[in-house]
């Protein structure tokens, strides 16, 4: 399968309409289903965090002080991604960092996001939770760092999205759980997954 980029970002609230700002980003590269790089750094974007983020991230005004410019590392993040089509839990809130911040350093973000939210709603309906804590619990894949880092959520969703890959490879009998399909099934309705499943492993059995 081709290269897939899986974002995260930890910011100083929920909208960039609102003021809010990232503060770390980290983007895991995966290709055929493993890591083959990651960009991980935080960011000075010039903005006060408020201590409630602070006590969940951990990440410090001194911290973010210290940091390069939010427009140097969006400039990076955006060549480390290239045009590679991107992931993340809960994509649209990371879409809406990715594409303000970029429009901060003067670059636009034409970049197709598929969500592990969307995707888990449709595939594991009975999943209690679909925080991405919860999913990365239920199914027993391996925690890598901190929650609420950037890097450590961006590797948990990417694990994450290798089991919904494996699932609809082994249990569905989709054979290229690829970008585009993903971006498919997440706009699918829940009461037409089914069908949209059993139509696509017809057709991979079909000589």
């Amino acid at each position: 399968m081709s290269r897939i980029a899986v974002i995260d970002f930890e910011t100083t609230g929920i909208s960039p309409a609102m003021g809010d700002r990232a503060t770390e980003v980290a983007i895991v590269l995966l290709e055929g289903g493993r890591v083959v790089d990651r960009f991980q750094s935080l960011m000075n974007a010039g903005v006060h965090i408020p201590a409630f983020i602070t006590q969940l991230t951990g990440i410090t005004n001194a911290m973010v002080q210290a940091a390069p410019p939010a427009e140097t590392v969006m400039a990076e993040a955006a060549r480390f991604v290239g045009e590679v089509p991107m992931v993340a839990h809960n994509a649209s809130f990371d879409r809406r960092y990715w594409v303000a911040e970029l429009a901060r350093a003067g670059q636009a973000a034409q970049h197709p996001f598929a969500c592990t939210v969307l995707l888990s709603r449709r595939l594991y309906p009975e999943a209690p939770s679909h925080k991405l804590g919860n999913l990365v619990d239920l199914f027993h894949l391996p925690r890598t760092g901190k929650a609420h880092r950037a890097l450590a959520d961006a590797e948990m969703a990417a694990e994450l999205l290798g089991r919904i890959q494996h699932d609809l490879r082994t249990r569905h009998g989709v054979p290229n759980p690829d970008h585009a399909f993903l971006m498919g099934l997440q706009r699918c309705t829940k009461p037409a997954v089914a069908k949209l499943l059993r139509q696509v492993a017809a057709k991979a059995c079909q000589p």
